[in-house]
């Protein structure tokens, strides 16, 4: 446990403590606010003891917050967060509350999420995300956290050192059948607005008919945080990968769409197709670093999207879980191990 010196315009009482437990993510407890303006007010006070805690554990949950809705979540995430980033290249439905809060993620409360990092396929990601919760679900639902640096160090040498020298390939088909059609994903009206997106951004494309697109970009598999300078597996290889889909998940929809038509693979940046068992050991390294902590209402949690990554597991009941993301990171301040391509067709 991590006491910190009280700020010059707050009272010993008001000390920021951080409680650490296996199995949990770092945790502090707020004071008690019956008001939302001085709880930001505490926020604002404490920032820089929460961020330094935040760079030394990639993610911390913040309990006992008047956090009662959007209103009071965007209140709190400007208290923490300085700069605002957009949602790019779209990949899951989501809520827009406006001022830049969204819901957690409208997929199926059966269906868990595997850890990933926010747009870590984007060339500018967000740096920081901040998660509130509403309504805590009846059972289940935690947003599941974990410790990128940990596990590109349990990554099997010779894994990493393929990836760092090749990096990652995102195969990715929108549609209105399977994942997201291409004008919500690239918030484009038109073919000609989608295209200047991905001209813009390193990604080829190719239009399979009018309304079906295929996409390819070659990304960096491990960065370097811009502060702390420590290097992290930073990716969706595995998230996106067929080989991590259930079986008959995946037989259903190559035979539906093919093995090229899924609505999202991921190669090798040299367009190699991994194995099963390399594919389970990246898995396996986020199995091993998954931490998580029950949510109750008013809790914030704060995640450096580029130390730790996040995932959510499958609940019960009404969970109401709100995100804002911020502090914008350009890739290129992330010294990637591979320059960032539309990777070339035909492989």
């Amino acid at each position: 446990m991590t006491t910190f010196a009280p700020h010059p315009a707050t009272t010993a009482d008001d000390a920021v403590t951080v409680v650490r437990e296996p199995g949990k993510p770092a945790l502090i407890q707020v004071p008690r606010f019956a008001a939302m303006a001085e709880a930001t007010a505490w926020l604002t006070a404490r920032r820089p003891e929460i961020q330094a805690e935040l760079h030394r554990s990639g993610a911390v949950m913040l309990r006992g917050l008047p956090v009662t809705d959007a209103g009071t979540f965007a209140e709190a995430r400007d208290a923490l967060i300085a700069r605002r980033a957009g949602y790019k290249e779209k990949a899951t439905p989501r809520t827009d509350f406006g001022e830049g809060v969204f819901s957690s993620t409208d997929l199926p409360a059966i269906q868990p999420i595997r850890l990933h990092n926010e747009n870590s396929y984007t060339l500018d990601f967000p740096g920081v995300l901040l998660f509130g919760c509403v309504t805590a679900p009846e059972t289940g639902g935690a947003t599941t956290v974990g410790d990128m640096r940990r596990a590109l160090s349990l990554l099997p040498p010779e894994l990493v050192a393929r990836f760092e020298k090749a990096g990652w390939l995102l195969v990715r088909n929108y549609s209105d059948l399977a994942g997201m059609p291409w004008r919500k994903a690239f918030s484009a009206d038109d073919p000609a607005g989608a295209e200047e997106y991905c001209d813009a951004h390193s990604i080829g494309y190719e239009w399979l008919d009018e309304d079906t697109l295929r996409t390819r970009q070659l990304r960096s598999a491990i960065v370097t945080h811009p502060v702390t300078g420590e290097r992290v597996w930073f990716n969706h290889f595995a998230f996106w990968n067929a080989r991590s889909l259930d079986e008959d998940v995946r037989e259903v929809l190559t035979e539906t769409f093919g093995a090229d038509g899924l609505p999202f693979d991921t190669r090798l940046g040299d367009g190699t197709a991994l194995t099963a068992a390399e594919v389970d050991a990246v898995n396996d390294a986020y199995q091993a670093v998954t931490v998580r902590e029950t949510w109750q209402a008013g809790d914030l949690m704060l995640v450096d999207n580029i130390l730790c990554a996040h995932g959510r597991e499958s609940y019960t009941g009404a969970r109401k879980i709100l995100v804002a993301m911020g502090e914008p990171v350009p890739l290129s301040d992330c010294a990637p191990t591979v320059a960032p391509s539309a990777h070339p067709y035909g492989m």
